[in-house]
């Protein structure tokens, strides 16, 4: 038995999401020290966001972790739509769009 320290925030917003997949936070834990073990590592990739700011004339764009944000847009209804709905995989993808457009 071990006693872990947890940030209550990030247990708040977690354990909503635990419940929806049937785990306790102990179980999530153990599944997570599991995965370290049969990975030898961290079971995904630890790296810092990516910001690319881009302009084509018609306003500023800011892509951050694959969301383009037209920041010319004076609705903020229409902005956080867009939020949802432009999502790119990488730059290269983001690049094609704004060509296209």
């Amino acid at each position: 038995m071990s006693t872990v320290r947890i940030n209550d925030n990030i247990k708040k917003e977690v354990m909503p999401i635990l419940d929806d997949l049937g785990l306790s936070l102990s179980e999530a834990i153990n599944i997570f020290l599991h995965q370290i073990k049969l990975n030898n590592g961290i079971p995904f990739t630890l790296k810092r966001r990516e910001i690319i700011e881009l302009n084509d004339g018609h306003g500023s764009y800011v892509c951050e972790y694959g969301h383009l944000h037209d920041y010319s847009k004076l609705n903020v209804n229409e902005m956080l739509k867009d939020i949802d709905e432009k999502t790119y995989n990488n730059v290269e993808e983001l690049k094609k769009t704004l060509e296209e457009e």
